[in-house]
């Protein structure tokens, strides 16, 4: 796809925010928009950044996977995964959920609340063994180094510079990028790091992206084209003068949501979004607070049905800016060495 009037290229970038299992919303939005397209969706973008519950898309879609598989990952593994597999059984499952749900709270008190091994079990039956060098498009899967209290950052090879993670598993990074503090232990790599979940520090990568793409890549701020997804924008006021009692839990709704704004308005500047046309197209729908958590399964169905229904009302718009053909075919600067025979 070519600017007229250069050699350059129109660049499509894909962005997947945190957000627990909420992820179910962009994964049934790209489902939505994938219906049409007669192949995988993550083909049509050049670069795919995803945080959290949206790293584990992006490094998905990387490999190959349909956002329909992606989104049956939700349906079918996110009960299991946060222990609500028995919540709709009559009666006895019933008894077991609220047993699971009281020794969970139980847990959270003094650690994390849900089982780090369970999480592996699931997400290895979507990802395997697939190496992050095996993706077909450019990854960036933010996490944090709790050791060394900095960003640590999965890459596949499409920089001379990136030399080490395509060798590592898709598993590893899904793993270290989810593991979200309080909710799942620290994620420890083969190497011995320690890392933690990248919605600590950028829970919204779209500003990553931006960045990634103009100085590692070399793309024109121009040319670049982002379609940035959220895990729902909840609505709520705060008190003029609060305490902790008047604000609670709200005080991580304010930092999550100032470090969504400032990534969102500093990929703007950095692509001259508005003033130079559109380039940054933000799906991200609004709800009550507290209707949604992070951990509770029991809504996957209304979370599908609101990124469907974005997907619908999205459609015509986005198709002919993100969805007209398959980007140019993604060569990493450094292969993989097949196994001997």
């Amino acid at each position: 796809m070519s600017n007229s009037g250069n050699n350059r290229q129109i660049r499509r970038i894909l962005s997947i925010d945190g957000g627990g299992i909420k992820g179910t919303m962009p994964a049934a939005f790209l489902a939505g928009l994938e219906e049409d397209l007669g192949q995988p969706i993550g083909r049509y973008f050049d670069l795919i950044a995803g945080t959290s519950t949206g790293g584990i898309i992006a490094l998905g879609l990387g490999l190959g996977r349909t956002a329909k598989e992606l989104l049956e990952l939700y349906e079918r593994r996110g009960p299991v995964i946060f222990g609500q597999d028995n919540a709709d059984d009559e009666p006895l499952g019933r008894i077991r959920q609220a047993w699971r749900t009281l020794t969970a709270t139980g847990r959270h008190v003094v650690g994390p609340k849900h089982d780090a091994a369970i999480l592996a079990r699931e997400l290895k039956a979507v990802l395997n063994n697939d190496l992050i060098g095996q993706s077909q498009t450019r990854l960036v899967i933010p996490a944090w180094d709790a050791d060394l209290r900095s960003p640590y950052i999965y890459k596949t090879a499409h920089h001379t510079r990136l030399q080490t993670d395509y060798r590592k598993t898709a598993l590893d990074a899904a793993l270290a990028t989810a593991a979200a503090p309080t909710y799942f232990k620290r994620h420890r790599t083969a190497d011995d790091i320690g890392l933690t979940d990248g919605g600590t520090w950028a829970n919204n990568p779209t500003a990553i992206a931006v960045v990634e793409a103009i100085t590692l890549l070399g793309w024109h701020p121009s040319d670049l084209r982002i379609l940035s997804l959220g895990c729902l924008d909840e609505v709520y006021m705060l008190p003029e003068s609060p305490g902790f009692a008047g604000l609670g839990l709200k005080v991580l709704n304010l930092y999550a949501d100032g470090q969504s704004h400032g990534a969102l308005g500093m990929a703007k500047l950095l692509t001259g979004h508005p003033y130079d046309g559109d380039r940054i197209y933000r799906i991200s729908p609004s709800v009550p607070s507290g209707f949604f958590t992070l951990d509770d399964t029991t809504k996957i169905g209304r979370l599908k049905g609101l990124g469907m229904s974005e997907a619908r009302k999205a459609k015509p718009h986005l198709t002919p800016i993100f969805f007209t053909q398959p980007t140019d075919a993604f060569v990493p600067v450094y292969q993989l060495k097949e196994k001997a025979a």
